[in-house]
């Protein structure tokens, strides 16, 4: 499998006074007319809040709209989200629109906590209210880190979710860099979920962490697409985000082999340096995957098509 990039999207450069920088994560609700993008951008530096744009099904290169107003935004003094939102995964069901979405909160000794919300949109996914004043995937006995960049698939009707669990905080040039890997919970309404705690892959690099795991089916087997780095010079340098790729039977045992990612890095442009955050859907019998590019985002995201 090989995907076929077809460029960039869009790149915030301040739209409406608010989209000031980075348009990071990009995530995709496939509706009957338009492709509804929702990502990540800063108001202020290092405080992330949820924004949104209209693509056509048909050329989803051409922006049809750009949405004045933040869909999503930090949450009050002491929540796990009162630093800035990131969207993560979405999906429609039962006439309602659900956004699941990162969480951040600065701490003293550590740069940040991450977990997971979620909030629920009655109007096709134009806004959004959140469900819960905490997280629905937050600390547990066996996870203290982090739990974010959720990525969901149901089957019958069990929901399979899988997220980047923090494993830990590196010192690096008198620096602190975290890490984390991609486990697997599951649930039955997608809010209340049972979680191990097990990283699904093997890391390829000695500390590594691996996150934002995209997956879907095609013909009868499990394809995820995912991002990895280390925790040395990972901002735009050797060690920056890269795609990686590992398949399944059964949703639960997968295998990793980063050979048939089939995308990196271009040799010049927005994803020259990095790229990272997949977002996958099926539109008009296309396999799309929506990414970030370099800068986690600060020269915007793109799209490829997959030849199978």
């Amino acid at each position: 499998m090989r995907w076929n990039k077809k460029g960039l999207i869009f790149k915030a450069d301040g739209q409406y006074g608010w989209m000031n920088s980075h348009a990071q994560g990009p995530i995709v609700l496939v509706l009957d007319d338009v492709l509804r993008v929702y990502f990540s951008t800063r108001k202020e530096t290092g405080c992330a809040c949820g924004a949104m744009i209209d693509l056509d099904k048909n050329d989803p290169k051409k922006i049809l709209k750009i949405y004045d107003k933040p869909i999503i935004e930090k949450g009050e003094k002491g929540s796990f989200e009162e630093h800035g939102v990131m969207p993560a995964f979405t999906w429609k069901e039962n006439d309602k629109v659900y956004l699941y979405y990162s969480g951040w909160s600065r701490r003293y000794e550590i740069p940040y906590k991450n977990w997971s919300g979620i909030a629920v949109s009655k109007d096709n996914g134009l806004t959004f209210e959140k469900m819960f004043k905490g997280p629905t995937l937050g600390g547990t006995k066996d996870e203290i880190y982090m739990a974010v960049c959720v990525d969901m698939i149901k089957k019958d009707d069990t929901y399979y979710c899988y997220y980047a669990m923090g494993t830990g905080w590196h010192e690096v040039d008198g620096k602190l860099e975290s890490a984390y890997e991609i486990v697997l919970a599951t649930s039955k309404d997608a809010i209340n979920w049972q979680r191990n705690a097990k990283p699904l892959l093997p890391k390829k690099l000695k500390i590594e962490a691996n996150t934002n795991p995209a997956v879907v089916e095609i013909n009868g087997m499990y394809h995820m697409w995912f991002c990895y780095r280390g925790v040395e010079d990972f901002r735009d340098g050797k060690n920056a985000y890269r795609i990686g790729y590992a398949y399944s039977k059964d949703l639960i045992n997968w295998t990793r082999d980063d050979s048939k990612a089939g995308i990196d890095v271009s040799e010049s442009g927005f994803d020259s340096k990095m790229i990272a955050y997949p977002y996958i859907v099926k539109v008009n019998g296309k396999i799309l995957m929506f990414y970030t590019g370099n800068g986690f985002g600060k020269e915007g995201f793109g799209y490829a098509e997959l030849e199978v």
